[in-house]
C-alpha cells in the first residue's frame, strides 16, 4: 500500500461522506423531522466545524482496519462496512432513539446515512487501495 493512495482515499471518502451527513441528517431533515426542544440554541458554526473532521476520521479508521485485516475485494469491503454498521452506529442510534425524543424519520435517515458513509468508504478503499 502506498501512503499517498491511502491519504487520497481518506480525503476523497471524507469529502463525499461529509455530503452524505448533510443529505441524511442535514438542515432540511433537521427542520422537518426533529423536535426543537432537544437541540441546542444559538449559532451552530462551532459544532459544525468540530464535527466536520469526524467523517475523515471514520474513513481513515475504516481503511486502516481494511488494510490491517487484508480485506481487498469489493464484496469483502462492503461486508466489512455492513458489519461495522451493525456493531457501532446502528445500535447506538437505536438505543439513543429509545431514550431521547427523536422523530422516527430522523432516526431512520440518520442510521441509513451511517450505512451509506461506511459503504462509500468501502468503495473508495477498493478503488484506491487495491
Amino acid at each position: 500500500m502506498h501512503w499517498t493512495h491511502f491519504i487520497v482515499a481518506v480525503i476523497v471518502s471524507g469529502i463525499v461522506t461529509s455530503t452524505t451527513d448533510w443529505f441524511f441528517a442535514g438542515d432540511w431533515i433537521h427542520r422537518r423531522y426533529t423536535y426543537p426542544e432537544i437541540w441546542r440554541k444559538g449559532p451552530k458554526s462551532r459544532a459544525i466545524a468540530v464535527s466536520s473532521a469526524f467523517p475523515f476520521v471514520t474513513c481513515a479508521a475504516f481503511m486502516t482496519l481494511a488494510v490491517w485485516l487484508g480485506v481487498h475485494s469489493l464484496t469483502s469491503l462492503l461486508k466489512l462496512a455492513f458489519l461495522l454498521w451493525i456493531i457501532g452506529p446502528f445500535p447506538l442510534i437505536m438505543t439513543n432513539a429509545a431514550f431521547i425524543k427523536f422523530h422516527r424519520v430522523f432516526v431512520a435517515l440518520y442510521s441509513a446515512g451511517w450505512l451509506v458513509k461506511l459503504l462509500i468508504a468501502a468503495i473508495v478503499a477498493h478503488w484506491l487501495l487495491s
